[in-house]
């Protein structure tokens, strides 16, 4: 695996597999407890994909599903050996709430981000200077060592859109973002400036939505589509407020509701083209 690639997606990959198979042998999650001498709860967070499964045991588990066939076996020992390997922002595990590092988990592969931001820049497109500035603001209880390991874990993240084959990045910032960002004097020329160069990368789309939109859908929502390469791979469905964060992984219909509101901010938006003319227009003004 890559530095970039993360273990999660095949953790994810295999838990559908094992789960698939058990349900195609007509057992039970408690059969195959008893059969294994495992606890119920081992079993359900193998397949829940909250735990990686070592290949001792995936081979036993095989054998009582009636798994023989060599190349499936050999795949599937391929998918438990990738889901258990460490990956980079392993050490930041304690730095952050576990919803959010397994969002890291998910962001590290997906092949598309779709994302809609009505308050903030986006972490993958904040500098070093913005994202200190909204952590330390936002967690007025962290330590400086605590601010210090979160900016550095948001500016390695965006070493994801440095990557040899990056994913497509769709990024819509309603104009109340960059009005906010005016105000920050001592940030606003670097944050502008590196937007600006962003849009210039083949996988970057950032659009604005401007004021004289007036009410649209979504404009009370923030809101992260994930998308994968693999069609086994589901959709992730992501929003973060002050207190929590939320995923949506299994529901498509919901993901589908969000895609469509999706599109439909990119309508009520400047367009890519526009939108560049809009932030150039905005930092000559305030140069």
């Amino acid at each position: 695996m890559s530095d970039s690639s993360s273990p999660l997606v095949p953790r994810r990959r295999i838990r559908s597999e094992l789960r698939r198979a058990r349900q195609e042998t007509g057992l039970t999650q408690d059969a195959v407890a008893t059969e294994m001498d495992w606890s119920l709860s081992k079993v359900i967070r193998i397949e829940t994909g909250a735990v990686g499964i070592s290949t001792n045991d995936l081979t036993a588990l095989l054998r009582l599903y009636n798994i023989t066939d060599p190349r499936r076996t050999r795949e599937l020992v391929s998918l438990a050996r990738a889901a258990r390997q460490q990956s980079w922002w392993s050490g930041y595990r304690e730095t952050v709430p576990p919803t959010f590092f397994t969002y890291i988990e998910y962001e590290a592969s997906a092949s598309a981000i779709r994302q809609y931001e009505p308050i903030v820049i986006p972490g993958l497109l904040q500098t070093r200077n913005y994202a200190h500035a909204i952590i330390s603001r936002h967690r007025r209880s962290s330590t400086t060592a605590e601010v210090e390991a979160r900016v550095d874990l948001r500016m390695k993240r965006q070493q994801l859109l440095e990557q040899p084959n990056p994913p497509s990045m769709y990024v819509i910032l309603d104009e109340a973002v960059i009005h906010r960002l005016i105000g920050e004097k001592s940030l606003r020329d670097e944050q502008l400036a590196r937007l600006i160069s962003l849009m210039s990368r083949p996988n970057v789309t950032i659009e604005i939505i401007p004021f004289s939109a007036g009410l649209h859908s979504g404009i009370a929502e923030n809101f992260t589509i994930l998308e994968f390469d693999n069609e086994s791979d589901s959709d992730v469905l992501y929003f973060e407020s002050a207190r929590d964060a939320i995923f949506s992984r299994d529901d498509a219909e919901e993901i589908s509701v969000y895609r469509e509101m999706f599109e439909s901010l990119r309508r009520a938006s400047l367009g890519p083209a526009g939108s560049l003319g809009f932030l150039k227009k905005t930092a000559g003004d305030n140069a």
